[in-house]
Formats: C-alpha cells, sequence, structure tokens
C-alpha cells in the first residue's frame, strides 16, 4: 500500500482555491500572503459587488469590494478581481461570497517553506549517491556511472569509441533520469544570479542537506554537487565538454537502482562547451571565500572555463546533431541550438567579471543582445546581462557602457511587462498573452519574468517592480484559471501526479515536495502518447492536466525548478 506524506506544516499554513456550487469559483495565493502585501482573489461565475465578507483572526468582520470585472479572450468566462484591503495581522481570515468560503492565510514570512523546498529539491534528485535525509523519499543509490563510454561521436585519440570513465554525481535532468550540461549549467547559473543579490538570505538558509554543517551557503553546497560531475564531462586532452551522459533511449518508470541501459557521453558542442565556461566562471568567483570546505576547487575552476572558452573560440560551428548520432542511435533530450552568439555572450561576460581580461570584453561587446528577454536554457544572453549589472567595479569605459546598455534594456522589458496587470483576468503581468503559455511556461515566462522585475528593483534601489513580481508567484500559488498551486506538496489542489519516475515508482503517495509543473501547455505535444489522460481544455490557461502521462503540461526539470528557488528565495528573502 501506498504511503501517504502529511505534510502537516505545509497544510497548517495553506489557503483554499474554491470551486463551489453554481459555478462559483475563487482564485487566491493558496500558500499564504505576507502582512504588507496586497491581498486579491479572483471570483468566477458570480459578480460578488456587496457580498464580500472578511471574518478575521480576531474575530471582526470587514467587507471588501470588486474593483474591476475581466473577461477572458480565450474562453470568454468573466471573471471579478476583489481587493480584500489591508489584511496586515497574522493568522487565518475566512473569506465568505454569499455561502462560497475559503480561508486565507496572512503570516511573516509566507513563503518560507515552498522556497526551502524548492531548493531542497535538488538534493532528492541527486544522482550516484543513497538518498538518506529525505524521509519518505529515502532510496539507495543508482546510476553511479563510474563506467561510463564514450560514444563514437565524442570519440577523439586519446579517447577512442567506447572507453570508460567515471563521471558520477550531478543532478538528474527532470522527469527522466540523464544529466545535461546545457540545462545543467543554465539552472546554476539562475541559481547563482539569485544568490548573488541575496548573500546574506542563503548563507542563513537551511535545507537540511549532507553538507549543511559545514561554512558553505546550502545552495553553493548544492551547486557544487552538480560541479563536481560537471569537471568529469570536459575533454582533459582538448577542453571541450561533452553535451550530455545519457542512456540510448529513455528508462521506463521505474527507480534508479533498477535501471540497467548502458550510459554514454556523446558529442562535444560549443553551446555546452561557453554554458560550462561561465558556470565555472561563476563559481570560481563565488566559491574563493569558502577554500576551506572546497580546497584549490576556485583556482580549478578558472582554469577548466578558460579553456573551455579557448575550445569553443576554436570550435564556433560545432553544434550538437543528434540525428546524427548512430551505433547507437540516441533518442533522449536533445537541447539542441544552432546559434551560440548568446553562449559567447554570456561566456566571455562571466569571464570578464572573473579575469579583466581585455579580449573577453571585446567578446561580449561582439555578441550583446538587442534587448532583453527572460532567459530560457536555448537563449542566456539575459545571464550575461545579469553579470554585467552586477558587476559594479569595472573600470573600462567599454564595461560601464555595457552595464548601462543592458540596465536601460531590462528596464524596458520591465516596463512593457507590467502594462497589462490592471486589465488582466488574475491581476499579474503574466499570463496575458497566448504567447505566455506553452512547455514550461510556468517557469521561463512566470518566474523568470518575476525575477527580471526583482533584479530592475536590485538596481534602481526601490521597490518599483515588487508587488508586481509578487503577483506572478501568486498566479504560480493558486490565482489562475486552473485553481492549481503548480507547486507539489503546498496549497489545498497542487499535482498529484507529475511526469516524473521516481515519483510514479517510489511506492509513496505524494510527489517529491518543491517541485514546480511546466504548466498550461494549449500545444498539447503529449496528446498523441497518452492513453487514458484527456486535457480539460484547448484555452491557452486552462490547458493543463494533472497526469503523469502529461509531459507536455506535467514534467518536472531542473531548469523549471531553478527558476522557482530564484523567485520564491528572493521574495523570501525581502518579505
Amino acid at each position: 500500500m501506498k504511503r501517504k506524506l502529511i505534510l502537516s506544516l505545509v497544510l497548517a499554513a495553506a489557503t483554499m482555491s474554491v470551486q463551489g456550487q453554481n459555478g462559483v469559483e475563487i482564485r487566491l495565493n493558496q500558500v499564504g500572503y505576507a502582512p504588507q502585501q496586497e491581498k486579491v482573489i479572483v471570483v468566477e461565475g458570480v459578480n460578488p459587488a456587496g457580498k464580500v465578507r472578511i471574518a478575521t483572526p480576531d474575530g471582526r468582520k470587514l467587507k471588501a469590494k470588486s474593483v474591476r470585472k475581466a473577461t477572458s479572450p480565450w474562453s470568454g468566462k468573466v471573471r471579478y478581481v476583489v481587493d480584500l484591503g489591508q489584511l496586515s495581522q497574522p493568522g487565518t481570515y475566512q473569506v465568505s461570497i454569499g455561502k462560497q468560503q475559503c480561508s486565507l492565510t496572512v503570516a511573516e514570512r509566507p513563503l518560507q517553506q515552498v522556497a526551502t523546498a524548492a531548493l531542497r529539491l535538488f538534493y532528492l534528485i541527486r544522482s550516484g549517491v543513497p538518498i538518506t535525509m529525505g524521509g519518505d523519499y529515502n532510496r539507495p543509490a543508482g546510476h553511479a556511472d563510474t563506467r561510463v563510454l564514450v560514444h563514437n561521436s565524442a570519440a577523439s585519440p586519446l579517447r577512442p569509441t567506447g572507453t570508460i570513465i567515471s563521471s558520477p554525481y550531478g543532478w538528474y535532468d527532470a522527469g527522466d533520469y540523464n544529466k545535461y550540461v546545457v540545462n545543467s549549467a543554465f539552472s546554476i547559473g539562475l541559481m547563482f544570479a539569485a544568490y548573488e543579490q541575496q548573500k546574506d538570505y542563503f548563507a542563513r538558509l537551511d535545507t537540511n542537506i549532507p553538507e549543511s554543517k559545514n561554512k558553505t551557503p546550502d545552495l553553493l553546497d548544492e551547486m557544487m554537487f552538480n560541479l563536481q560531475w560537471f569537471f568529469t564531462m570536459q575533454d582533459p586532452a582538448d577542453g571541450g565538454v561533452y553535451h550530455k551522459l545519457t542512456t540510448p533511449n529513455f528508462e521506463g518508470f521505474i527507480m534508479p537502482k533498477d535501471c540497467k541501459q548502458p550510459r554514454y557521453v556523446v558529442q562535444k558542442s560549443v553551446t555546452v562547451t561557453l554554458d560550462f565556461a561561465a558556470v565555472m566562471a561563476d563559481a570560481a568567483r563565488l566559491f574563493e571565500p569558502y577554500n576551506q570546505d572546497y580546497p584549490g576547487f576556485a583556482s580549478q575552476a578558472a582554469a577548466v572555463a578558460e579553456r573551455a572558452y579557448q575550445w569553443a573560440k576554436e570550435h564556433p560551428t560545432t553544434f550538437y546533431r543528434q540525428e546524427q548520432l548512430k551505433d547507437p542511435a540516441v533518442s533522449t533530450g536533445t537541447y539542441g541550438d544552432g546559434n551560440a552568439r548568446d553562449e559567447f555572450f554570456w561566456a566571455a561576460s562571466a569571464l570578464y567579471r572573473l579575469t579583466g581580461r581585455q579580449q573577453y570584453l571585446d567578446d561580449a561587446v561582439q555578441y550583446k543582445p538587442q534587448r532583453f528577454s527572460t532567459p530560457t536554457w536555448g537563449n542566456v544572453a539575459s545571464l550575461g546581462a545579469y553579470e554585467w549589472m552586477a558587476n559594479g567595479h569595472a573600470s573600462a569605459k567599454a564595461a560601464q557602457e555595457m552595464a548601462t546598455d543592458m540596465l536601460n534594456q531590462l528596464y524596458a522589458y520591465c516596463d512593457e511587462a507590467v502594462k497589462g496587470v490592471e486589465t488582466s483576468c488574475f491581476n499579474a503581468p503574466y499570463g496575458n498573452s497566448p504567447r505566455d503559455f506553452g512547455w514550461g511556461c510556468l517557469a521561463e515566462h512566470c518566474c523568470c519574468q518575476a525575477m527580471a522585475l526583482l533584479y530592475a528593483d536590485a538596481m534602481k534601489g526601490e521597490p518599483a517592480y515588487r508587488r508586481y513580481a509578487m503577483q506572478n508567484a501568486d498566479y504560480l500559488l493558486g490565482r489562475n484559471a486552473t485553481g492549481y498551486c503548480f507547486v507539489t506538496g503546498f496549497g489545498t489542489k497542487s499535482p498529484m501526479h507529475p511526469h516524473h519516475r521516481i515519483s510514479a515508482a517510489d511506492a509513496v503517495e505524494a510527489p517529491f515536495p518543491g517541485m514546480l509543473v511546466g504548466g498550461p501547455n494549449p500545444g498539447q505535444q503529449d496528446k498523441k502518447d497518452m492513453h487514458n489522460a484527456v486535457y480539460p481544455s484547448n484555452h491557452p490557461d486552462e490547458s493543463y492536466i494533472d497526469d503523469a502521462e502529461s509531459y507536455a503540461s506535467n514534467e518536472i526539470a531542473i531548469n523549471w525548478n531553478a527558476s522557482l528557488v530564484a523567485l520564491l528565495c528572493w521574495l523570501d528573502a525581502i518579505n
């Protein structure tokens, strides 16, 4: 029989998303609100004018009003945005609209538990080691990766086809069991960017991992577990980096210890090598104060970063071509990219911060983007932009001009992003265009947009965009068209069946807590492969199904969770 994980602390702090009789629904942040935060809910199915009543924790009775009506451009559903006013006293409030009721929690740090769980998720998905501090989620080691084969696409004179190498540690990438440098580097880069802005917060954050007792912040400790694997993915003969460590085909929904397919490192590519160079350059800077825990790491990371960059300069068009891989063919995640300009920009920017060398400044100027866009694994230019914004000590005129340019691009993006809030259905910058929805949208478009808004605040030194970032968090946590809190283990309606092999196979009823699912995806690319699941809607913001078959809307991935960590930890730090 499956065991039931009782998330008592979480549920005690949770609020509700209510679907009542006669189609009346109340959408709100199901995790909780900070005292100073705006308290907005969305009502569907009835005009709440004159009907909203609030019972406060100390027994007072208040009223609230609907501030506007909004009609979905896709479903035609009519919704009402209700401002509950200044509810600043911590505790649980009962909100009534006619016969429908819901609870709303106000707390000093409402995001503390969910933010910590989002980062701790990376411990639970470690590869090659037994999980011994996971409670119900403990498991024996799988994928030791001490006998990994060099694929013919990755062969070199000193490592011919079939050479056995050791490549342990790292994180499982997503719902599958492979390890991809492109996505790992992007994930680390995103979390490094948030870490740099909130170092004091992360220095105090305890995620209860094996390294928590050392002198290094837990976030950096967790990154180190993956960076140890990174070293093994660089060919020591020339500095190029293998694209991924993979089985030929995806494993079934079985536990790691039961997987039997051989594992390979495959073709080197320019994009992965530049991602590697950028992350290692940043790691060299950020780990330097923690030499006691990780002696020699900073200098070693700097050396491999520069070597990787040189390989990329010599192989600027060596892109990953999975369709060309044979004997065996490989059908796992591609992470292919035919344009390396953004990777060159990120790597050159990170290496300039590390070394101050003119070569890297010149290359960054050559490859700089013309406008800001939210970061994705396939477009990392904004991670390069964040390098310049955070580099406040650059003395070269060209470097100062670059920093100014990147900031102006960011402000222009943020000003445009918040324009639609006052007419939106769910009172957030995210979710107002069909382009907001698709594969991994909750991370790439919702979390990363909110992170950009927080970055703009940090650079301005004033809370010009903070409330908009929080509105996107409210959307993630329940104030949306589906009524789901899209983070597993939190809220009163959250995903129970993510496309995640361990959660499906481990005999624990509840999935790992703290996972962000991909979210509404009108492309429904998985529909052809589903046997039992059926999407409830084709509307962009409702095209989501909580089913393990739905890899297009309900998979999890490290890059998505990295964006969740960056957003929620940042908000937890400043609330």
